[in-house]
């Protein structure tokens, strides 16, 4: 039914402004707690052989809805309550701005892939901080993805992404640092070793400072050469990161300007992931997006040694009650393998 109403109705509409409808009924959900509390009865993941945790966090399911999607930490009750196992807001910036010129969200349905070049459109960390207070009517662990300002200069990277760390570390159950969308000026720079030590650094001060310390992830992109991903992850085990998100879009594409994901991106977010596990082998979390579409795919990151998982382009195309259906899926792959938890999944064809 969805797929029908997706390629006769949805398709002909701008991405954007669907998105951003998409975004306001959610938000509208998040606020009528009956419903959203019939909806995570029926659709969230409550099967025990999912539960996973990292870095401290109890995680029902190891899919999650990735960063792009709720910018403004707007409407995450209501995602998890449609079935995903957590949810990463943002991209937020320190300072709240409009993003680039419209448009900037094109669909390529026949590849089912996205590209975007929306530039960090946010509303800000305070008025992020201020959703992020509010009482969670169902349980959702919520990720922080931070970015930096697209007006600060790179000389001033570090202060803008503590800025914004200092006010959403506190209220996040784990940041992420995000130096690796296309669509910031100089922003995948930072990703250099050289530049990336302080950064990281001065972060993980603030979020090592928070009451309950703030688990620490760093976000890389897919068109890092393979040495390159390597010194990102000695880095990771050098400063004590809890771990890595790999891999944002990519700018390997022949289409608009701006960050593919999807499909197209399946074969590199794998590579890389094995990459990363087996240099960092289980020391640090291992965070695996990109071209996620079904459960084989979920099932496949985490035998390359993924702990969890995310998407937001299969969901796009999946419908909206695509993670639910993904983790009922991988609760009876992980009972037909004989495993009483997925954890036992985690890595084994690493």
């Amino acid at each position: 039914m969805y797929r029908l109403v997706f390629t006769q109705v949805l398709r002909r509409f701008d991405a954007e402004a669907v998105h951003r409808l998409t975004v306001s009924a959610l938000a509208l959900l998040a606020r009528l707690p009956l419903l959203k509390r019939l909806l995570h009865r029926a659709f969230a993941p409550h099967d025990p052989v999912l539960r996973i945790t990292a870095f401290g966090v109890h995680f029902p399911g190891p899919l999650g809805l990735a960063a792009g999607f709720d910018k403004d930490a707007a409407c995450a009750e209501a995602v998890a309550a449609l079935g995903f196992g957590h949810v990463e807001v943002g991209t937020i910036t320190a300072h709240a701005q409009p993003g680039n010129p419209r448009p900037r969200l094109f669909r390529l349905v026949p590849q089912h892939a996205v590209i975007n070049r929306m530039g960090f459109n946010n509303d800000g960390a305070a008025a992020a901080a201020r959703r992020l207070r509010r009482p969670r009517g169902v349980p959702v662990v919520v990720g922080v993805n931070i970015g930096k300002t697209k007006v600060v200069p790179e000389s001033g990277a570090v202060a803008d992404y503590v800025a914004g760390a200092k006010k959403l570390a506190p209220l996040a159950d784990y940041l992420v640092v995000n130096v690796s969308s296309p669509n910031t000026p100089g922003l995948r720079d930072l990703q250099a070793v050289e530049l990336l030590r302080p950064l990281l650094t001065a972060v993980k001060e603030v979020a090592d400072a928070t009451p309950r310390r703030t688990p620490l992830l760093v976000k890389i992109a897919p068109d890092l050469a393979d040495e390159d991903v390597d010194a990102v992850a000695d880095l990771a085990l050098e400063l004590g990161l809890d771990g890595i998100v790999a891999t944002n879009t990519t700018i390997r594409h022949g289409g608009e300007t701006g960050g593919l994901s999807g499909r197209p991106l399946k074969e590199r977010s794998l590579e890389v992931l094995r990459r990363l596990r087996a240099r960092v082998g289980d020391r640090l979390v291992l965070v695996s997006v990109g071209g996620v579409e079904d459960a084989d795919d979920v099932w496949e990151r985490v035998l390359a040694g993924a702990t969890l998982v995310q998407g937001y382009t299969g969901w796009i195309y999946g419908g909206p009650l695509w993670a639910a259906g993904i983790h009922r899926q991988l609760a009876r792959r992980v009972r037909r393998h004989g495993m009483k938890s997925i954890t036992e999944a985690i890595g084994r064809t690493a």
